[in-house]
């Protein structure tokens, strides 16, 4: 942060002295913060001076065993490449062919010529916006079928338990059919949802 500060600053010629007096912290309490030598900065500080050189001050929160946002989104497709047969071959974070957009499939298999996109959900929150998400992917992604992996959590057997009829007609199979295929080395014949 202290860096971010200091090169705003410099690029912007303005002096310590300026942006403390804009702040109302003194210039060596803000060289201080610039050289990451002020203990006990607070957020209050750093978000008066980002104001005072025309940034912005973001603050996130992400789990301290692994500062991968997507870490979980991660296990579950090393879950989802296990129960796969031994050699198929899976790639991950596939871009959709569309010239421009930036969207990737989680994963996809190629099988006997069918392209077998995969998307992975650790947590099942608002499904017509699911819905509506993946109709769009499928229908610009160039996959002829779809398995939804999501996490074997409570809350989404719940969620499952409750709107699986919903999300027939989108994903007709259930896991274990959706797993005997692949299994046998054929893709799904339509799309469906695998809980691991």
């Amino acid at each position: 942060m202290g860096r971010e500060l200091r090169s705003a600053r410099l690029s912007a010629s303005i002096s310590q002295r300026e942006v403390g007096a804009r702040v109302g912290i003194s210039h060596a309490q803000l060289g201080r913060i610039e050289r990451a030598e002020l203990e006990g900065v607070t957020i209050d500080q750093l978000s008066r001076a980002c104001s005072a050189l025309g940034l912005r001050l973001i603050v996130r929160a992400v789990p301290n065993a692994d500062p991968a946002l997507d870490a979980g989104q991660l296990r579950l497709l090393e879950r989802f490449r296990a129960v796969l047969p031994p050699g198929m071959p899976f790639w991950t974070e596939v871009a959709l062919p569309r010239l421009g957009d930036l969207r990737a499939w989680d994963g996809l298999l190629r099988i006997n010529g069918s392209r077998v996109a995969v998307e992975a959900e650790t947590r099942l929150r608002d499904i017509q916006a699911l819905e509506r998400r993946l109709s769009l992917k499928l229908r610009d992604g160039d996959a002829d079928v779809l398995i939804l992996a999501v996490s074997d959590t409570e809350n989404n057997r719940r969620m499952l338990d409750l709107h699986r009829e919903a999300l027939r007609a989108m994903f007709p199979l259930d896991g274990h059919q959706v797993l005997r295929a692949l299994h046998a080395g054929e893709a799904p014949t339509a799309s469906g949802i695998v809980v691991l």
